[in-house]
Order: C-alpha cells, then structure tokens, then sequence
C-alpha cells in the first residue's frame, strides 16, 4: 500500500527517536519516497546525516541555515502539501500538546499545521505521563482530528518502569498504515483481473506475428488497482514491463491461447475483469518445428481465427461482474468501439485511437475515450499512461462500488 507514497516523517525528541532510522529503511523498502522533519531537540537523539542517507533526501529542523549564503529557506507549506501522508514517531507529550493546541513554535509544528493529507502518530513517553488525563485527552483531541493512533507498547520504559508508553515498534507502525489505507482503499476486497500486452503467435521457433503493444497501459491499470487496495491478477503477454507489488500476481503467456486460457481459469473469482491486451486474431495454421528457409519464392501462410477472449469473458459474465474492454481504432473508431461494446457483453469499453504520435503502442502517454453500456461517454485529455490508470479506474469506481 505504500508503493509510490510521499510521505513526511516527524521526529521528535525522545529517546526512541533512534529506531526511526529502522523505520525509514523499511518504507523505502516498502517503495515509498520519505522526506524527514525533526523537532529542534530531535537532533540529540538521532543525526541528520543518518537520516539523509537512508531516505537520499534532505532533512529538515529549521527554517533556513543561517550560515549559508544563498538565502533561500525551507518552504513549509510546500512540503506540507507536499506529503500523500505523515508520519510522527516517536511523538512526546510535550509535541502532542502543541498539535491538539495549534501551536507553531517549530518548522515541524508548521510543517504539520501545514499538511492535508492523512496524519499518523505513535506516541513515546513514560508510563505515568502516558497515562495522564492531559495526555489522554490530548490523544482524543488528536483523533477528533481524523488522526490515526499508533498505540504506545508495553514493556521496559526509560525510567526502567514497566508499562504501556514505548513507541511501537517500526514493523508494528508499518502494519498499521498499511491496514489502515487497505481497509479504507477504495477497491479493499475486490479481485480483479487485467490483461496486457502483446501476444505472440510462432510461424517457426524464430519468427512470429505479433504487435507493437508494450503492456505499459496494462501495467498502470494493474498497479493503480493494486493501490486502491484490490488483489490484482495480471495475465501479461511477451512484454519487458514489471512490477514489484506483491498484491499483483503475474503470469506470463505468450500466445493468444495460452492468454485465454489463464484469463478463463482467472474469470470466476474476480469482481472486476479489465481487458487491455492486444492480442492476436489470427494465428498460423501449423507451426514450423524448424527454422523455415528462404527458396526464392512467395511464402504462403495459411492463418486460423483464435479463440476471443473478450466475448467467450462476456458471455460467462455474471450480473454481480464488471466487464472492461479496449478497442484500438484507426478509423470509424467510436461506432467500431460501440459495436464492440454490444456484441461483446462489455459493462465499458476505453477506445483508444493509434493515428496520433503521442498515444498509443510504446508511448507512455495516452487519451482514451470512456464509453459505457448505458451510453454514457467521457474522454480522458492526454496525460502520462499512470496517471490515465487512476483516472480510468476513478470513473469506474464512481458508477460501480457502493
């Protein structure tokens, strides 16, 4: 779930400021881009230059260094605005204090003041401190917020007391976000699977028909899915695309039939089927087993029908199932993409159109036009083939999910 998050990290100045340096590993680990901000006494704890190195970014505690020359200072709201979500660990009592009151005496606190996105936080303190009605009631005021608790651990404290007050731990912090954006992703529970790619149909062992399709749509379908919190099985055709998201589960094919037979045993379990790959209609007769050799003369290949995907899916969907195609055009492109829609039993369908330079096959930008079975159309302007994913699975979550 944190695959391509920016996210802010607070620390503040506790001694469990020292683990933060684990937990930065782990998120980017995790892929995410971290960018850390440390209270003025959080230096004590733990150093700047540990922490510009695991995360490869600057670190922030002020709002400007006076010893240089250039003038320039560390905008705060920018990077509040920055962040898809932040992070404080270790939080103290005295920190806590000034986020429920509002106060800004720091370039954290206005950095914080200054954030819109989803604010977590994992307080560290001994256990009378944590236990405090101030404390307590600072904790409820933070959550009437919309922040999200990391709950404080039991165990050995500072103080050598034992008790609930040690920051949890960074596997434990990590969990916790990541459950939190699961169940509150927008596709959380649903099953969906998305072809891409080329497929390739073998004349000999060497050569094949195929397209220029690069699977990079398919894969940006997959990966923005994978990030609204859906489990996402991926049948990708011959293509150099990958992904290292482990809620996407690839299988590689190569021919039309081999895709359609992964997408078949893949069909009954998934709530959404999204169907991008350009595979191909036709394929030859009979393979060669060797090598065919030129003779000087026309070659005649004798090609058969393969089987179709999209319309054998249409025809065993059930009511309570999404089915998306694609179509690619090159003219008579929205009444050939309705055509498709209709007889192929199609909920939408997304028409691409391959006549201009910047869409289409290899590029990594597209437009697309949305069309659905209720007439319903609405075209995506030109824009990078990942953010074209989110925008189409936006559209369909608007008019598909409760």
């Amino acid at each position: 779930m944190l695959s391509g998050k920016k996210i802010l990290l607070g620390i503040t100045g506790g001694i469990a400021a020292y683990k933060t340096t684990y937990l930065v590993r782990l998120l980017i680990k995790a892929g995410a881009e971290v960018r850390v901000v440390l209270s003025p006494s959080a230096r004590e704890f733990v150093t700047p230059l540990s922490l510009s190195t695991l995360s490869k970014n600057p670190v922030y505690w002020a709002y400007y260094d006076k010893d240089a020359e250039d003038g320039l200072w560390n905008n705060h709201v920018e990077l509040g605005l920055w962040a898809d979500l932040m992070i404080i660990a270790p939080l103290t009592a005295n920190t806590m204090a000034k986020m429920a009151q509002g106060q800004s005496d720091n370039f954290l606190m206005a950095v914080y003041l200054s954030t819109k996105c989803p604010v977590y936080f994992a307080p560290a303190m001994d256990l009378d401190m944590y236990k405090h009605p101030a404390t307590q009631a600072n904790i409820e005021g933070l959550q009437s917020f919309g922040h999200i608790l990391i709950p404080a651990e039991s165990g050995e404290l500072a103080s050598g007391l034992e008790g609930q007050g040690r920051m949890a731990e960074p596997e434990t912090i990590l969990k916790t976000i990541n459950d939190h954006l699961a169940t509150n992703a927008p596709l959380y529970g649903k099953n969906i699977l998305i072809n891409a790619g080329p497929t390739y149909e073998a004349i000999d062992p060497v050569r094949f028909i195929g397209n220029r399709s690069s699977g990079k749509m398919g894969m940006a379908l997959a990966e923005a899915a994978a990030d609204y919190g859906a489990s996402v099985h991926l049948v990708l055709g011959p293509s150099s695309v990958s992904t290292k998201n482990p809620q996407i589960n690839i299988v590689r094919v190569e021919s039309t039939k081999e895709m359609y037979e992964a997408c078949l045993d893949q069909f009954p379990q998934a709530d959404w089927s999204i169907l991008s790959a350009a595979v191909s209609d036709y394929r030859p007769k009979n393979a060669a087993d060797q090598k065919l050799k030129k003779t000087g003369d026309t070659m005649h290949l004798e090609l058969i029908e393969n089987p179709d995907i999209l319309k054998t899916l249409g025809g065993l969907k059930r009511n309570d199932q999404l089915l998306v195609g694609f179509a690619l055009e090159t003219q008579n492109a929205e009444e050939n993409a309705v055509k498709k829609l209709n007889t192929k039993n199609c909920d939408w369908i997304v028409l691409n159109q391959a006549d201009k330079t910047e869409r289409g096959f290899g590029h990594d930008t597209n437009e697309v036009l949305l069309i659905s079975r209720q007439g319903q159309k609405e075209k995506l302007e030109l824009k990078p083939k990942k953010e074209l994913a989110y925008e189409i699975l936006d559209r369909l979550i608007q008019h598909h999910t409760d």
